[in-house]
């Protein structure tokens, strides 16, 4: 948004036989053999064996009932457990996510032991080799030593020694690594930019207000920081939020934690201006605001997520000045929203006790307390339900072990995952997570990523010279403290393989200076499964080329996967800061999308050099959008496609037959040479499957104009002038 807007010893020596005293003898003997010892190289160390199974996929031949599932066994909860039909033979069988040198396997049984059975080892899961055998076990604990290396484990029971079937409380295979390479540990502290938090902890404010000292103003700075709140009652406390800062709590529901006080973002720092209050969250807590309102003013990239405001919201600054977010989801706010001078907002599936005003384009989906559709006046657009979403993972504390939550996928949802009774999901514990720390390689994030680990990034930035490779189903990537990805030597950031359920939250992905096809790939060109059961997600996902220093990517976003969900997203070309120019921070399409089926619910995209968003998938949608061209064009002919006057914001590619957004919104601010004309904002095929609804274009203060709204429907700016007047479609064709 706008400034405005191992080793052998060597054998001793041979000496010629001697006869001594053994008194002289023995001391004599005792000190070659100490220095022996002290010459000899120490023999390397061995690294201890890693818990390679929790966790990870889990099938068996059979199960005794609902309450006994495969995955108990492999859950590290010894409560819990696996058991079998009442017949021989039965198995059960781990899928370690990539081949490693095993060590031992220790099967806890319950009293329904194998008396007869095989410990079986696989690279494929088809072929099989047997690296135990026994007729003679014993029940209770066996620690069993393997050799061998494989990715698939499997025990296969043949003879019961009860009448009832086979139970294990855990199934736990060792092992050290991918192709018997060192393993990585899971889990550990989160690093010094993590600041944890209880009740009693002393000097909590104090801490509040030397990180903000440090971050309200610090736009393109490099510090990043994370306040965890443990649960319980805090009192007194006024957190202000500036950039790159997170604050949240580490319950389960945003009730475990609460603040008698305030999180705050107000424009302070910037003349009472907050169109560029980005970069920041708030997430998981409840706060009952001191003066009953809590104020939250916001642009783009500042998420508040899983909140229970016991109040009223304030959206604006201080004195009221221009804001342009905004993000709220899965959160309740008892009193009213006051949206003020937000230009622009979208709240997701969360319950409100009202809402004050609209500016350009406020938009709701499963909203309860929404207001109903009014656009064009007041600019209201409205959803029951949002067709599919899936929150964000987030840390939280199980007793004292830290898990993340990565909470269920809904369909046609309303209101928030946690209003009405816990939460449905996974917790998984963070000790299968890689803690990933300022200094870590990409090489070394790869090398997490193929034994099996999720990635925990926390707050830092990070310099990678090769690509993060994320290729396996159901992998959490998440970013505490706004954690950045810098890409070397003109390398794509990230890439995901067409794979079911993987999720990417909570970081940006900022370019670097030499040029990047790609920064962001979520499945590969062509990729074709099905993933409508569990789709891929990417929330609070940000992108940045320059701002920061000199930026390049051609691409910036590329979503090939069908049934992604893109929840949240900035994806910006700098406008302002260090490394901003025509072509200094060339930047050509912000978001393309290929994946057929990818839902885009919070899409903000900005300033590209051609197309800001491309859609070639089939039956695509996207709920609310919010665009600006981009600023520095030096002229007309910079910007001219072919025929047509300028680029259009949002494209959906001729071959398209099915394709349904609500609520877009696109902007121009020329102010180099504010005599070019944007032909469109948007561009879209004719066909019945094709509809748009709540489509408009503004001029800000005239620096520049659109003919149209979409293709050739809908009216210029140009008769708006200075005035900063929408021009409107409510719906197309």
């Amino acid at each position: 948004m706008p400034a405005a807007a191992v080793s052998l010893a060597p054998p001793p020596p041979h000496r010629p036989p001697v006869t001594l005293r053994r008194g002289v003898a023995g001391a004599l003997i005792t000190a070659l053999v100490a220095a022996l010892l002290a010459l000899a190289p120490a023999p390397a160390a061995q690294a201890a064996p890693v818990l390679l199974s929790q966790g990870r996929p889990v099938t068996a031949s059979s199960q005794e009932n609902g309450g006994t599932p495969a995955a108990a066994a492999v859950d590290g909860n010894l409560g819990t457990r696996w058991s079998s039909a009442f017949s021989d033979p039965q198995w059960i069988q781990v899928d370690l996510g990539a081949a490693s040198a095993l060590s031992q396997v220790v099967l806890r049984w319950e009293a329904a032991y194998a008396k007869a059975y095989r410990i079986e080892l696989s690279t494929d899961g088809a072929n099989w080799s047997t690296a135990h055998s026994t007729t003679a076990g014993a029940g209770g604990t066996e620690t069993v030593p393997v050799s061998g290396t494989a990715r698939y484990v499997r025990v296969q029971g043949v003879t019961r020694a009860t009448g009832y079937g086979y139970s294990l409380w855990e199934f736990q295979v060792y092992g050290n690594g991918d192709d018997g390479g060192p393993m990585l540990p899971g889990g550990g502290d989160l690093g010094p930019n993590v600041h944890v938090f209880d009740p009693a902890t002393p000097g909590i404010q104090a801490k509040l207000d030397e990180v903000f000292r440090q971050q309200e103003s610090a736009q393109f700075g490099s510090g990043r920081h994370a306040f965890l709140f443990k649960p319980g009652t805090y009192h007194g406390l006024n957190a202000q939020i500036g950039f790159y800062t997170q604050i949240a709590g580490l319950g389960l529901r945003p009730d475990d934690t609460t603040i008698n006080g305030d999180v705050t973002v107000d424009a302070g720092w910037f003349n009472g201006n907050a169109t560029q209050n980005f970069w920041r969250a708030a997430e998981n807590l409840a706060l009952n605001p001191v003066s009953g309102t809590n104020r939250w003013a916001v642009s783009q990239a500042a998420s508040f997520r899983r909140m229970h405001v016991k109040g009223g919201l304030n959206l604006a600054p201080n004195g009221y000045g221009w804001a342009s977010g905004g993000y709220i989801a899965d959160s309740k706010v008892d009193g009213q929203i006051g949206n003020y001078s937000q230009q622009q907002w979208y709240t997701r599936d969360s319950a409100i006790g009202g809402w004050s005003n609209s500016v350009w384009n406020q938009v709701f989906s499963g909203v309860e307390g929404a207001p109903a559709t009014g656009f064009p006046e007041p600019r209201y657009t409205t959803l029951a339900t949002t067709p599919i979403s899936r929150e964000k993972p987030f840390l939280y504390l199980d007793g004292n072990e830290y898990k993340v939550f990565a909470p269920a996928k809904r369909t046609g949802a309303r209101g928030t995952t946690w209003a009405n009774g816990t939460p449905q999901g996974e917790s998984i514990p963070l000790a299968r997570f890689y803690v990933v720390k300022p200094g870590t390689t990409a090489a070394t994030m790869n090398a997490a990523l193929a034994q099996g680990l999720h990635l925990l990034f926390t707050p830092g930035v990070y310099h990678v010279d090769r690509t993060i490779n994320v290729n396996r189903a159901n992998t959490i990537v998440l970013g505490l403290g706004l954690a950045t990805i810098i890409p070397d030597n003109g390398v794509t950031a990230m890439k995901v393989a067409d794979v079911d359920g993987v999720r990417l939250a909570g970081f940006l992905i900022d370019a670097g200076a030499v040029n990047s096809p790609t920064l962001l790939e979520v499945g590969p060109q062509g990729a074709a499964a099905d993933h409508a059961a569990n789709p891929t997600t990417v929330q609070d996902v940000y992108i940045r080329i320059g701002g920061a220093g000199p930026g390049k990517a051609t691409t910036s976003m590329v979503i090939n996967s069908d049934d992604t969900i893109i929840d949240h997203t900035w994806v910006w070309r700098a406008d302002h800061g260090d490394g901003v120019g025509w072509e200094t921070n060339r930047a050509d399409y912000g978001v393309r999308v290929n994946g057929d089926d990818v839902l885009a619910t919070g899409l903000f995209v900005e300033h590209f050099n051609k197309y800001d968003v491309e859609w070639y998938g089939e039956r695509g949608r996207t709920i609310f959008y919010q665009n600006e061209k981009a600023y520095d064009a030096p002229n007309q002919a910079a910007i001219q496609n072919g025929s047509t006057q300028g680029f259009a914001a949002y494209r959906v590619d001729d071959s398209v037959t099915t394709h349904e957004a609500w609520g877009l919104g696109s902007y121009c601010n020329y102010n180099v040479d504010p005599t070019i004309r944007q032909h469109h904002g948007f561009k879209a095929p004719v066909k019945p499957g094709v509809r748009f609804h709540s489509l408009l274009v503004v001029s800000l203060g005239g620096m520049g104009h659109y003919n149209h709204v979409i293709n050739d429907t809908g009216a210029s700016t140009v008769p708006a002038g200075t005035s900063t007047v929408p021009s409107t479609v409510v719906s197309f064709p």
